[in-house]
């Protein structure tokens, strides 16, 4: 490649100096001769003379300058180049390739390499592979190599650009780059922040979550005891951990620990919510507790209300569970007992009363549910309606998409004389009708995302929450009155609750009541799951208001196609590590694939020995996941891990972009996890 270096800069203007001289007394002289002639003459011979000597002494001492030049570049590059090689930060100087060109002391020290070495960088740094060296301009990342952690740090270095900035000679033909490449030590720098991270404060609160129900369920004279040895209990934990705890109330503790002391209770995975069910005097009913804590806050004060809303959701979620906030996640432990029935209707008579006041101060009430609505989602919200019809406010059931589970119900409605055209609206017409004086009733679902109109949530400022599943960690923000009630069986107990404290005497006709009672009979599968006292009184309540047995049975009757394909998902089912029942369902020619889906998972619990049944549906270019369970298995905490929810015992998910295949593929890696785990 042909070459050509030439002199730059100031020194090139120095060297040029005498010759612009010359041309400006050239100038001079012709001037003379206008003044004169033999003046003009004797000038003109001392300027021949003048560039004569000019141009040999130029002629002859540019290559001396030029060897003089090098040799100084030499020196100084021998000067920069010994400072370089003694520099105490690992440098090395590598091809576009990541060929290792040069390196210094340093690095030699580090990689344990003598001078000399020219092979690839990935060959002493494995992680440093090709496709980190494409980089724009500079780049960096972190690297551990001997068990000390590096911040390495790579630059382009042009090599035109080098030869632009010297001051003496320049090169317009040469292309390529350099890669120069810094070793940071930060290994004490990390280990420094790793301690001060374990260091840092956490704060914790521990609820007893049955102490009234666990005391009446032992002597008298013995409840004094087994406090006392809760207490104990509690405190003895703690206390291994190198925490603080003090009672706040008879069933309220409050713990202050290290972070380091929280990895530890992490690693046990909260045995603590298993010991203290160990605690036992006669007691018939053992003592479950929930542990909310937080940490990572930047001020200790907001610590402590990361562990309130902590142990708000354990509590939310059905309790006897530990659940960790940061101000990235909220990580949930335990949940594996089944939650103890509230035989108390005190909370349901003040939310009651609560609800009441909401409405009685707006004009107008939009009740919606979750999108692909079932018979609990739609009965809930015709019995707010009536609610609202007592209170003498007009009310709209927001509906986009009908599906075959509650056609039958929402046929119920279709008599004009006695409901308005607008009692069933879409999402849109809802947002026409949204504004200020108007409260968003929000039933059968606490996820905004899931919602039949997200954007209600946002444009009503009164929202009122009433449902009976498991609080993720997604929840409606700012709700005026949130009444989520975990131990309910259905949303429609919980209005049916609601029901009998509202002042106002509310009549409820019998194709009303028929649809409140439809949605108890589904989601407790005829009253044989997740079926307490109070959901008994509902029925009766119901029952009393014209509910009847024989209309509702008749419109949970399935459709033929329907039956069939619930009937191939059961026939389908793979049993997985002989306690899991996984199957797909079909869903051609189906109104409603995701209900009969749901329905196979409850049929493939009537197997001996299946402790939670999965089945996978596709619909509408997604996946649906329904699980469900007995009493042996959280399937809530497993469809959490694929982005769901629910119940301990009924619970779904739904991903996008992948096929039944890697559904199924899903379900059992996430089952072997929590296994390996011990979450499940």
């Amino acid at each position: 490649m042909k070459q050509r270096i030439k002199l730059k800069g100031r020194l090139k203007a120095y060297l040029q100096t005498a010759i612009i001289l010359g041309i400006v007394l050239a100038g001079v002289n012709i001037g003379i001769y206008f003044l004169d002639v033999h003046s003009g003459i004797i000038v003109s011979f001392f300027l021949v003379v003048y560039f004569t000597a000019m141009l040999i002494l130029l002629y002859h001492n540019k290559p001396i300058i030029m060897n003089e030049f090098i040799s100084f570049a030499t020196q100084y590059g021998q000067i920069q180049r010994r400072l370089l090689r003694d520099l105490e930060l690992p440098h090395v100087l590598m091809d576009e390739t990541g060929k290792i060109i040069w390196t210094n002391i340093a690095f030699e020290n580090v990689v344990h390499k003598e001078k000399g070495y020219r092979k690839s960088i990935t060959t002493l740094f494995p992680s440093i592979t090709r496709e980190k060296l494409q980089f724009d301009q500079e780049v960096q990342f972190e690297l551990e190599f001997e068990q000390r952690e590096y911040m390495v740090k790579f630059k382009k270095i042009s090599i035109q650009q080098v030869l632009d900035n010297s001051d003496v000679i320049q090169n317009d033909d040469v292309e390529g780059y350099l890669i120069a490449g810094y070793l940071f030590d930060e290994t004490a720098l990390k280990a420094a922040i790793r301690e001060n991270d374990s260091q840092s404060l956490v704060v914790g609160y521990i609820y007893l979550d049955n102490y009234d129900e666990a005391l009446t369920s032992v002597e008298e004279v013995r409840r004094s005891l087994l406090t006392a040895l809760i207490d104990r209990k509690i405190n003895k934990y703690i206390s291994s951990l190198d925490g603080i705890v003090r009672k706040l109330e008879k069933d309220k503790y409050i713990v202050v620990m290290r972070k380091q002391s929280l990895l530890a209770l992490k690693e046990s995975r909260f045995d603590l919510l298993e010991d203290v069910k160990t605690v036992n005097i006669g007691n018939e009913m053992a003592v479950t507790v929930s542990i909310g804590m937080g940490h990572d806050a930047p001020t200790y004060a907001q610590n402590c209300e990361f562990a309130r809303t902590a142990i708000d959701l354990a509590l939310g979620r059905g309790g006897d569970q530990a659940v960790i906030k940061t101000p990235q996640s909220i990580v949930y432990y335990g949940g594996k007992s089944q939650q103890v029935d509230k035989n108390t209707r005190v909370k349901a008579r003040v939310k009651a009363h609560a609800l009441q006041e909401i409405i009685t101060s707006k004009d107008r009430v939009i009740i919606m549910g979750h999108r692909l609505g079932d018979m609990d989602c739609f009965g809930s919200a015709v019995g707010i309606a009536c609610i609202a019809r007592a209170l003498g406010r007009k009310a709209h059931i927001v509906l986009n998409e009908m599906t075959t589970s509650i056609k039958p119900l929402v046929e119920l409605f279709n008599d004009r004389s006695i409901y308005d055209e607008d009692f069933i609206i879409n999402g849109t017409e809802a947002i026409e009708l949204a504004g200020n004086n108007t409260v968003l009733v929000v039933v059968d679902v606490n996820r905004p995302s899931i919602t039949e109109c997200p954007e209600l949530i946002k444009i009503c400022k009164t929202v009122v929450v009433l449902d009976h599943h498991r609080q993720s960690s997604e929840v409606i923000e700012n709700a005026t009155l949130s009444y989520v009630e975990p131990y309910a069986s259905s949303s429609c107990e919980m209005v049916a609750e609601i029901l009998q404290y509202v002042e106002e005497e509310v009549k409820v006709k019998s194709n009303e009541a028929d649809c409140l009672y439809s949605g108890i009979i589904i989601d407790t599968n005829n009253f044989t799951a997740k079926t307490g006292v109070r959901t008994f009184e509902a029925a009766a309540y119901l029952r009393r208001c014209g509910a009847d047995v024989t209309r509702v049975r008749k419109m949970l009757r399935d459709d033929a196609k329907e039956y069939k394909a619930k009937a191939e998902a059961v026939r389908n089912a793979e049993i997985y590590k002989n306690a899991y029942a996984i199957s797909t369902c079909p869903s051609e020619e189906l109104e409603s694939p995701t209900v009969v889906g749901a329905q196979a998972a409850n049929e493939l619990l009537n197997i001996n020995g299946i402790k939670a049944s999965f089945v996978i549906t596709s619909y509408q270019n997604r996946i649906y996941f329904s699980a469900r369970s007995i009493d042996e298995v959280n399937v809530q905490i497993i469809m959490e891990r694929l982005g769901g929810g629910g119940h301990m015992n009924i619970a779904g998910a739904q991903i996008e972009g992948i096929s039944e295949q890697e559904a199924i593929s899903i379900i059992k890696d996430t089952i072997n996890n929590m296994l390996e785990e011990g979450a499940i």
